[in-house]
């Protein structure tokens, strides 16, 4: 069984790998580059470059620099990216400062817009008169920056689910930017903070919409404004999707493909709705449940390998009555009850360098403190030891745990850098990511993991003894995996039916956090998943702990924005 897992799990790696890296280089006709420059301040900036055949200095091609939006990295792109270089455009997809491999801080250096414009006019094989501009989000603000800064560099620009005149964003008026197709999707969460309009559909009301397009009516999606000669065109699309839904939007990405081969003068073969792109994601989707599934056949053979049989014995648990379904409601809702307070209050601490990281350590502490006080009032009557609980204070297992942890972790931190190096895709679905960290997140992961180690020990031990006890192991694994994803899923159906049926989110002054809450549901399903197989395979809770926390601190930290230059810089 364990060696069929293991082959099984591979398996999808590989296969999505290779599809992933077949579609992104349609199938060997798109050389994607791994690209390193220096910006405008010294500060190194990381992209994608893709390269379609063909193209060279005797044969230059237009280009587009592609932006992706806050807390996001350059693989977000991959979409927009991929259909541009099919058409023969050549495409820069950008990490902003802060963000992915490039130097932090975010928000600095006009969130390296212009440093990523500058470097695509290096480019021998780049026509330097028809060059686009598409910024997803905080990239839309990047790349009007570059625009405030490189007036004459470029020729067109496509706004997905972006503003202009927000976050230091130049105001727009009705000649600049140039050639501006708007993509803002009729559901997405960030409208009045973006045009001023809580109900998205409602943009095209507003005053700040119209003077962008020159009129004092309604903005009609689909309708041409302006000019395209004159650099005055303007046009709004408003696919049915969310404000990250542009990601995976046939409509989004066809809007933008249509857009710069009109504007600047570039017609394919290919039309805008013939799109593989999907394959990718499909791709690396596969990838990352091969990754996550690896998991446990490794940990069983890290079991055998290092000797490490276990205590076996049936410990603690909540037997089903009153008590157990109290425990069950209180483990699924008390995290989303806490997941918006916490995190809007926490520091931006020196030390700790990443705002959203800080925030979900905020949120596990708190929600943590919270539930390790209630086990006490529980269970104060008992008397139990940590032994009793999975936990005893013995050298050998919590360091046997550490080992076989940080073993599997290593050998799944290998297999991303081996398919980073070999394929050049990460281990991806839309929002959701596992890739490798660069020198500085490294560092950053070493001083967060102790932080979520403690929390994912209170998790597991409320996860374990709290719980009611299933027949069999992997009815107890989807049993706690579900209790800890559920309550996210109830938040998210909360936030989106309100949205989705033409209003606004039940909380609408928490759009980010709402969309970043969509990653809390695989993980914390995944890590329900971990802490019981571990606990079964080993006989106490540390490994379950230990894996968890570094799986989760690794993905947090490489997948999020550094708001701050690190104190060891």
């Amino acid at each position: 069984m364990q060696k069929n897992r293991f082959i099984v799990a591979v398996s999808l790696i590989l296969f999505g790998s290779l599809l992933a890296t077949f579609v992104q280089t349609d199938g060997g006709n798109i050389r994607v580059q791994d690209v390193r420059f220096a910006g405008s301040a010294g500060n190194l900036m990381s992209g994608h470059l893709y390269i379609p055949a063909g193209v060279d200095a005797a044969n230059p091609a237009p280009a587009i620099l592609a932006i992706h939006g806050y807390i996001n990295t350059r693989e977000t792109q991959s979409g927009f990216a991929i259909e541009f270089a099919r058409r023969g455009f050549v495409v820069l997809a950008l990490d902003q400062t802060g963000h992915g491999y490039s130097d932090p801080p975010a928000f600095a250096n006009a969130f390296g817009g212009p440093d990523g414009l500058a470097y695509l006019r290096t480019l021998a094989f780049v026509d330097k008169d028809r060059i686009g501009l598409e910024g997803h989000s905080m990239g839309g603000w990047a790349v009007q920056l570059a625009a405030a800064t490189w007036p004459d560099h470029y020729a067109s620009m496509v706004l997905e689910g972006s503003s202009t005149g927000t976050f230091g964003a130049p105001a727009g008026t009705p000649t600049t930017p140039k050639n501006l197709l708007v993509v803002f999707s009729l559901f997405d969460e960030f409208s009045g903070f973006m045009w001023g309009a809580p109900v998205p559909a409602d943009i095209v009301e507003t005053d700040k919409l119209k003077n962008l397009f020159g009129t004092r009516q309604s903005v009609e999606p689909g309708v041409l404004y302006g000019d395209i000669a004159q650099g005055t065109a303007r046009k709004l699309a408003m696919p049915a999707v969310t404000h990250p839904g542009d990601h995976l939007s046939r409509d989004a990405i066809g809007a933008a493909v249509d857009w710069f081969e009109l504007t600047l003068d570039h017609k394919a073969d290919l039309a805008s709705d013939e799109q593989v792109w999907y394959f990718k994601e499909l791709g690396t989707l596969i990838a990352l449940l091969g990754l996550a599934g690896l998991m446990f056949p490794l940990v069983e053979w890290l079991v055998g390998v290092l000797g490490y049989t276990g205590a076996r014995t049936t410990p603690f648990s909540e037997p089903v009555g009153p008590r157990a379904v109290l425990n069950v409601v209180f483990a699924m809702f008390l995290p989303i009850v806490t997941f918006f307070p916490l995190q809007v209050f926490a520091p931006a601490w020196s030390l700790l360098p990443q705002q959203i990281t800080n925030g979900i350590l905020m949120w596990a502490w708190g929600t943590g403190l919270v539930m390790l006080l209630a086990f006490w009032l529980w269970y104060r009557g008992q008397q139990l030891t940590l032994a009793d609980l999975g936990l005893p204070l013995a050298k050998k297992p919590i360091l046997n745990g550490l080992v076989l942890a940080g073993s599997c972790c290593a050998i799944l931190y290998l297999i991303v850098l081996g398919v980073d190096f070999f394929f050049n895709v990460d281990f991806r679905f839309w929002v959701v990511a596992v890739k490798a960290m660069s020198r500085d997140q490294i560092v950053m992961f070493l001083i967060y993991l102790p932080w979520f180690t403690v929390f994912f020990g209170i998790l597991a031990l409320s996860l374990t003894t709290q719980m009611p006890r299933r027949a069999t192991l992997s009815g107890q694994m989807l049993f706690n995996g579900g209790v800890l994803s559920a309550g996210f899923v109830v938040l998210l159906l909360a936030q989106y039916i309100p949205l989705l049926l033409g209003g606004t989110m039940l909380i609408a002054s928490q759009p980010l956090l709402t969309i970043v809450a969509f990653q809390f549901v695989p993980l914390l399903f995944l890590v329900g998943l971990v802490l019981t197989f571990c606990h079964d395979k080993t006989g106490h809770l540390y490994t379950g702990i230990f894996l968890s926390s570094l799986f989760v601190t690794w993905y947090i930290v490489a997948g999020t924005a550094t708001q701050a230059v690190p104190w060891w810089f």
